[in-house]
């Protein structure tokens, strides 16, 4: 099994590369989608995050309102703290039960929004960034996520920064780029993994005795 770390900025186009690594046959292992699930209604990461964050954070059918919360973590980094030493932990503890369930011969990619603010390079053995320029990012996030500028700018200076994120990169995805060349550039980052992946596999020649 090859285990990879795959990051970049919000906006950078991270989940478009994991959808195409998807295609290209690796086993994907989505933090953010693991993040909703262990604070889905009835869990306890949700009565965690209102005990620590007050009932203000629910939304009227008892889920997390996600705007409302974001609101309050994004502008101010003790408050994220507090949020990320909640659903952490659980993220990490579900990540590995899926992680242990694939194939011995996988390509599994962890999509970690965070694997740099969090110092979890170290736990892959390729970290993967897509990298876009921050003029790219904000203009990303305006025009089609529709944000207002500031809190683009707020949720882009919560992070780490583009020159963090490139210092544990072991595999640069430029996604400054059309989508047809971003496709062939993950075909290409695919069949290097594939490669990794079957070094690892490969017997030890033992001598014969």
């Amino acid at each position: 099994m090859l285990k990879v770390g795959l990051t970049g900025g919000i906006g950078a186009g991270k989940s478009e590369v994991s959808r195409l690594l998807v295609e290209c046959g690796a086993v994907l292992i989505d933090a953010d989608r693991i993040a909703r699930e262990v604070v889905a209604p009835g869990t306890p990461g949700l009565a965690a995050v209102v005990e620590a964050f007050g009932e203000e954070i629910l939304a009227a059918d008892g889920s997390l309102d996600r705007p409302k919360l974001g609101s309050i973590v994004f502008a101010d980094p003790e408050q994220l703290a507090r949020l990320n030493a909640i659903v952490h932990p659980l993220v990490g503890a579900r990540s590995r039960e899926l992680e242990a369930a694939a194939a011995e011969d996988a390509v599994v990619v962890h999509d970690v929004p965070l694997l740099a603010e969090n110092g979890l390079a170290p736990l892959y053995d390729v970290v993967v960034v897509v990298d876009v320029s921050p003029e790219t990012q904000l203009n990303r996030l305006v025009r089609l996520r529709g944000m207002a500028e500031a809190d683009a700018r707020a949720r882009m200076a919560a992070q780490a920064t583009r020159e963090k994120r490139l210092e544990i990169a072991d595999v640069v995805i430029d996604n400054d780029v059309p989508l047809e060349e971003l496709q062939r550039r993950v075909r290409d980052v695919w069949a290097g993994l594939v490669r990794r992946a079957r070094a690892t596999q490969a017997p030890s020649q033992e001598p014969q005795e």
